[in-house]
């Protein structure tokens, strides 16, 4: 869903604070009951429902009638908390363009009350290309209270807390300014990805700023689990920053080498394939690429990098980001790694309402279900009485007479929808119909 902030400039206090109310609902409940709303905002009587309305038109709340009546927000209601909190805070003043989307992310410039052009990051863990894996998938296991907007507030609280340890340990990325929700405000660095290059001046030296970042990372006792040509800027200078930071992990971890391991490999293969540079001359060997040639003696060392290993991610525990926030966003990430290939097939199937907010495509499928049973019922009907008209209704009115004639002459008893007393003459309003069913037989 676009990202549009004309709107958050029309919206009146009662809605934001409507819009809290939902958001502090969503704590204990999926979908949170208007009565819960109305409670939690505390304004006057009907005030919130008023209020739910607007929101509803410009798409910040959703509305789910599915198991109980009740509302959520949506990823633009989350989006519209976070910024009027970073402007209330005097952090910034205006959002201006988008320049980059991820996969699980959206990135925005924003203008600081100095004039400064900052960088904002929304996170955005369960885009609709990942919904229908969640659905399918148990990520959280046993705790599927969780929701995306829940997993996206912590990787933005793990990208800041990492990205602030990272710069004041010398390392090259951005500035981290502040976080609120699933927003990270950091400075703007100047430069392209490496992905967008398809020259570079020294490819040599540029190769080997890279690895010795892998290398201090580790140094420090992190391995940034993404390190790839996506994930870094290179300026004119051919000066390399590195971004992106929600998936790191400790070099204790029990997968530590094979991490460290592939972003090496993404490293070398990249600058082969792209620029044909094969650092010490000799290549090295990577699968699929060449598996007859000599191991390069240059290539980090995984095992005495852990024996020197540093102890900055245990300084990093103490940020705000616990030992449970680690552990649910292990399970969405290694899971979804490990998962995204097998399940495109069902990916695909939900690109198609990109647009739309999460739970809109079930209740559609439902809405649609609902309306061929009634189309079936229709048509059923109609191949029994005959499709509507002027000529059909003709016919079933003569279908109608002879019937009745029959069963006035014969002395039957007339069909179901004609009273079982019509031939009692009580002369009230019932016997005057019998009579008009009769003359319009004419008998």
């Amino acid at each position: 869903m676009k990202l549009d902030v004309n709107v958050l400039r029309y919206l009146s206090k009662d809605e934001f604070r409507v819009l809290t109310a939902v958001e502090m609902g969503m704590k204990n409940h999926e979908i949170v009951p208007a009565e819960l709303i109305d409670r939690i905002a505390g304004l006057k009587t009907g005030g919130a429902y008023k209020n739910i309305r607007t929101l509803l038109r410009h798409k910040l709340v959703h509305h789910d009638s599915t198991k109980y009546d009740g509302y959520r927000l949506t990823n633009l209601g989350y989006d519209f908390l976070a910024i009027k909190t970073m402007v209330n805070r005097g952090l910034i003043v205006g959002v201006g363009r988008q320049i980059g989307v991820g996969k699980e992310s959206d990135i925005f410039e924003v203008v600081a009350e100095d004039g400064q052009t900052l960088a904002l990051k929304l996170h955005r863990l369960g885009r609709t290309s990942f919904r229908a894996v969640k659905s399918k998938r148990d990520y959280l296991k046993h705790r599927s209270s969780f929701n995306w907007l829940y997993l996206s507030r912590l990787a933005a609280l793990k990208e800041f807390a990492f990205m602030k340890a990272l710069h004041e340990h010398g390392f090259p990325t951005p500035k981290a300014v502040d976080w609120n929700r699933h927003c990270v405000l950091m400075t703007l660095v100047p430069g392209y990805p490496l992905v967008q290059v398809k020259e570079l001046k020294n490819p040599a030296l540029v190769f080997d700023t890279v690895i010795s970042l892998i290398v201090r990372l580790a140094e420090h006792g992190l391995i940034h689990c993404d390190f790839n040509e996506f994930n870094l800027l290179i300026d004119d200078d051919e000066k390399v920053t590195m971004i992106d930071f929600p998936q790191m992990v400790s070099i204790s971890h029990r997968n530590a080498e094979s991490y460290f391991d592939r972003d090496v490999d993404c490293i070398y293969k990249f600058f082969l394939k792209r620029f044909n540079y094969v650092p010490g001359g000799n290549a090295r060997t990577l699968q699929g690429i060449d598996n007859n040639v000599d191991e390069d003696d240059t290539r980090p060392d995984f095992e005495n990098l852990a024996r020197t290993a540093g102890a900055l991610d245990k300084e990093l525990a103490a940020s705000g980001f616990t030992h449970q926030n680690q552990e649910d966003l292990d399970q969405y990430i290694a899971q979804h790694k490990s998962d995204s290939d097998g399940n495109a097939a069902s990916d695909s199937d939900a690109e198609a309402s990109d647009n739309s907010d999460p739970g809109e495509s079930e209740i559609a499928g439902k809405l649609n279900n609902t309306s061929l049973q009634a189309e079936e019922k229709q048509s059923s009907s109609c191949s029994e009485d005959e499709t509507t008209g002027p000529k059909n209704d003709h016919i079933r009115l003569q279908r109608f007479r002879r019937r009745e004639a029959s069963a006035v002459r014969g002395g039957e008893r007339p069909d179901l929808h004609l009273s079982r007393n019509v031939n009692k003459d009580k002369g009230g309003k019932r016997s005057r119909q019998a009579k008009a069913r009769l003359d319009c037989a004419g008998l």
